[in-house]
């Protein structure tokens, strides 16, 4: 199934676009200017997210930080891959912005229309013609002696696991406040959907649907082998705490908290805020799986 024609001329349904780029990436100052070009041509108001601004040099368009973006901007197209799309996305949820992933380089499962593709991607976008998904986020914390210590948003995954230390870690698990298991393992990985073809995904956890409202619960390396993944409903209380182990450090995504202590608790639970996603129409969630994973694509 393929996007109806779309005359030049019809409206756009995103006036306002900002473009967030991975300028560290060989090439990207040229992507994203050209993407801006094309953004311009099509008649909407171009801004760029400001560090992308100042790393690429481009100063034909306005600058704005992330919560200008959300007060200001329609739409938000992520240039680069989808480690670019969870740091932006985990700060652009809260406003409601949709987001679009273009990929430079390798397929991403969320930056999901390649580079050399995107003019005929995004035209139909612009103009309201697209599929939209939403992805749920987690809200994380850790409590030291009844005090919150840090505070994080994971669009992936939150992972506790041992240092360099070659000694496993003892964790007690809990979920909406009823004990499950003292696990001795390498570490633990609370993902969501989208997380599932991560890190999680690697450990022998399950895929989960992005449709799916719920998180997959993974031990890494656990010492009894009848310690399988877990999957609950996404308006759990996960509760992680620290029993024993040396060097024990929690993974929020891109952010990280290390030297945890005894008696530590990491809680997750679902975040107030969702992820907004937009593909072009026909798009699949097995489609993108097959290129991925390399699954045999069959007659």
């Amino acid at each position: 199934m393929s996007a109806p024609p779309t005359p030049p001329h019809a409206a756009l349904r995103f006036a306002h676009v900002a473009i967030v780029g991975k300028y560290q990436a060989p090439g990207s100052r040229h992507a994203v200017d050209d993407i801006a070009g094309f953004l311009h041509e099509e008649g909407c108001h171009v801004s760029l997210e400001r560090e992308t601004a100042l790393n690429t040099g481009l100063d034909q368009y306005p600058a704005l930080d992330v919560r200008d973006i959300g007060r200001h901007c329609n739409l938000a197209l992520v240039v680069g891959g989808d480690g670019t799309m969870l740091g932006i996305g985990r700060q652009l949820a809260r406003y409601g912005v949709p987001l679009v992933g273009i990929n430079q380089g390798r397929l991403g499962f969320i930056t999901d229309i390649p580079l050399d593709d995107y003019r005929a991607a995004l035209g139909p976008i612009l103009r309201g013609h697209f599929e939209e998904g939403s992805r749920a986020l987690m809200a994380a914390s850790v409590w030291r002696d009844g005090e919150c210590v840090f505070e994080a948003t994971a669009l992936n995954d939150v992972v506790v696991n041992r240092g360099s230390v070659a000694s496993m870690i003892e964790l007690r698990v809990e979920v909406d406040g009823h004990f499950v298991a003292n696990q001795r393992a390498d570490g633990l990985i609370i993902a969501s959907p989208t997380g599932s073809t991560a890190y999680a995904l690697s450990a022998g956890g399950p895929l989960l649907h992005p449709s799916i409202g719920g998180w997959v619960m993974v031990p890494i390396a656990p010492h009894t082998l009848s310690n399988r993944p877990v999957v609950l409903p996404h308006h759990s209380e996960i509760a992680v705490e620290i029993v024993s182990g040396r060097d024990a450090s929690a993974h929020f995504d891109m952010q990280s908290l290390t030297s945890l202590l005894h008696g530590d608790r990491i809680v997750v639970r679902r975040s107030e805020h969702a992820l907004r996603l937009l593909h072009p129409v026909g798009w699949n969630y097995f489609d993108t799986l097959r290129k991925k994973l390399h699954w045999n694509e069959g007659a």
